[in-house]
C-alpha cells in the first residue's frame, strides 16, 4: 500500500512547518493511520539548520499536547522526488518553492496550507517569530483546521 508523503515548508523551519508536522502527525495518530503516512518539514532557507523549533512555539504547542521534535533543515532537491505534496505556509514560501521546482511535475506538488482551511479566512499561515503569544496560538488554530482539510484532501485523491 502506497504511503501518503507530505512535507510542510516555511522560511526557517523553526515555527510554522515543524508545528504543521507535529499537528498533522497527531491528527494521523488519532485516526490510527501512522503507517500510511510519512510526514516531515523543511525550510526554504538554511538560517537555522540543525536547530530545534523555537522555544516559544514549542511552549504553545505543548499546551495543546503537541511535541515538536524535528530539527530545522533546508529543502533539498530530492524532496520533490520523495514527497507527494509540499505544503507552503505563505506566498513567499510558495513562490520560493516554485522557483526551486525542476519541472511542471514538481510544481504540481506545491500547495498552500490555507488552501485546506475549513473555518478560517486566512490566505496564509502568519509567521509568529517577531510577534507575541497570540501569533503562536493563531498558527496552531490555523494548522489544526487546515490539517483536517488536508487529511481529507489526501484521502480523497489517493492514487
Amino acid at each position: 500500500m502506497k504511503k501518503y508523503k507530505v512535507l510542510f515548508v516555511c522560511l526557517g523551519n523553526i515555527c510554522r512547518s515543524p508545528s504543521a508536522e507535529a499537528v498533522f502527525k497527531a491528527l494521523i495518530e488519532k485516526k490510527g493511520e501512522e503507517p500510511d503516512f510519512e510526514i516531515d518539514s523543511a525550510g526554504t532557507s538554511d538560517y537555522h539548520e540543525g536547530e530545534p523549533a523555537d522555544q516559544r512555539m514549542q511552549k504553545h504547542a505543548e499546551k495543546r499536547g503537541y511535541n515538536l521534535t524535528s530539527n530545522s533543515r533546508p529543502l533539498k532537491t530530492e524532496d520533490f522526488d520523495k514527497f507527494d505534496l509540499i505544503v507552503a505556509m505563505d506566498d513567499n514560501n510558495y513562490y520560493d518553492l516554485k522557483e526551486k521546482a525542476r519541472s511542471l511535475e514538481d510544481e504540481k506538488k506545491i500547495v498552500k496550507m490555507t488552501d485546506f482551511s475549513r473555518k478560517f479566512e486566512y490566505d496564509h499561515v502568519p509567521d509568529p517569530y517577531f510577534g507575541g503569544s497570540e501569533g503562536f496560538e493563531i498558527v496552531l488554530d490555523l494548522l489544526e483546521d487546515a490539517g483536517e482539510g488536508l487529511y481529507h484532501h489526501m484521502k480523497s485523491t489517493k492514487n
